[in-house]
């Protein structure tokens, strides 16, 4: 590497003095990547049925691109890792995703917003990898709550884009709510902008280690649960709006969506908190039955009570979710943690509007069904993880605790 890149080096490794600058740079990309640039397509994509003539098919086709890209996105994380140690793909992503946003208007037919979302789900996933490995190097050994705020950058971000499309919709069309979308990411980028990535050193021997054989048994389950809940969850995160406005009418889908940011936000160091005083195998049991019981409840009652309800839940446990998930694949010490689970919750993610879309022709109550009938499984993936724990150092300590 010449002189140049020796200082890139140099700037790109240095470790801010204050966690909490950490926090909102970590914040940051992920309310652009991930709370605005992945999921301001649920509150517009009624705007879209309503005013762009988009079926619900190809609403569903359109959600498979950006969640294929999502996988492609993670799987490079893995089978590049150095990709996760420049912060140039973290700018770079950022930017495109950005670009991607604000192209949506321009373009004039569902191929090309299809490709613009693949795109945007490639650099969600590159941004997503890149920042929760830069947390969990750079709060190492800090307290376990800080994490959970910087996950909350994901809520920040849904609340955003719902509330964006909450003061639009009545004023503007579809195409202005993209717009603002990527204004709302173009601020965030710059948030982030000076975010450094995971420490060489931690990198190359997460790299190098080995996970015991029970350790491996356990990721395994762990895989399985994290698949199941990416197929059920997005299920939900794709519809649930356009649900709710069929049940509830009015403003209530994008006020649920902006609801769903929300509880989200304090959900990380809520979840972290309770991690510390219970083991995380048995905290993330109920947080997927919980929200099984979120996803279901606007399929089996209608009106705006229970759809707020609902929006609560699914907040309130989505991000906690992954944030254990990821938690426990760190504790478990096998390498590249991040990135394959990512890759299994991204292929449940492309699963997911796959498998309901037949059943979206009367509505979207049997989607919803489906959706929490995958995550009770998810959950019961999760309670063998649990039983396989049993006589293992509690989760909430020791180096989970911080991660």
């Amino acid at each position: 590497m010449n002189a140049l890149g020796s200082t890139d080096e140099r700037i790109t490794f240095r470790t801010p003095t204050s966690p909490w600058i950490t926090v909102g740079q970590v914040g940051a990309a992920l309310a652009a990547g991930m709370g605005i640039g992945r999921f301001v397509y649920t509150p517009v994509l009624p705007l879209m049925e309503a005013q762009a003539g988009l079926t619900p098919s190809a609403g569903a086709a359109l959600a498979t691109a950006n969640y294929f890209g999502y996988l492609i996105g993670a799987l490079a994380g893995i089978a590049l890792p150095g990709l996760m140690r420049s912060a140039a793909t973290l700018r770079v992503s950022l930017l495109v995703l950005t670009f991607t946003l604000a192209l949506m208007p321009v373009a004039s037919n569902e191929t090309d917003w299809g490709v613009l979302r693949f795109i945007a789900g490639v650099t969600s996933a590159l941004v997503f990898v890149f920042a929760v490995g830069a947390m969990h190097s750079h709060l190492s050994g800090q307290a376990a709550h800080l994490s959970g705020w910087a996950f909350g950058g994901i809520g920040a971000g849904i609340a955003l884009s719902g509330l964006v499309v909450l003061i639009l919709r009545s004023m503007s069309t579809w195409e202005s709510v993209w717009w603002a979308a990527a204004l709302l990411t173009a601020i965030c980028t710059l948030a982030a902008w000076t975010l450094t990535p995971q420490h060489p050193a931690s990198a190359s021997a997460d790299e190098r280690r080995r996970p015991p054989e029970q350790g491996a048994r356990r990721f395994g389950a762990l895989f399985a649960s994290y698949s199941l809940e990416g197929v059920g969850y997005i299920i939900a995160g794709t519809f649930l709006v356009a649900a709710i406005d069929r049940t509830a009418g009015g403003i209530a889908g994008s006020g649920a969506w902006v609801l769903v940011g929300l509880a989200a936000l304090p959900s990380g160091p809520l979840w972290a908190s309770l991690g510390r005083r219970w083991s995380r195998p048995v905290l993330l049991v109920i947080a997927l039955t919980v929200q099984a019981a979120g996803i279901a409840l606007p399929a089996v009652a209608g009106g705006i009570g229970p759809a707020l309800v609902s929006a609560f839940l699914f907040g309130g446990t989505f991000l906690g979710i992954s944030q254990m998930s990821l938690a426990i694949g760190a504790h478990l010490q096998f390498p590249r943690a991040v990135a394959i689970l990512t890759s299994g919750y991204s292929l449940g993610q492309i699963a997911g509007p796959l498998v309901v879309t037949p059943l979206l022709s009367d509505g979207y109550h049997v989607a919803l069904l489906v959706a929490a009938g995958i995550v009770l499984a998810a959950a019961l993936a999760a309670a063998g993880l649990s039983v396989r724990s049993r006589g293992t150092p509690r989760s909430g300590r020791g180096k989970a605790a911080h991660s």
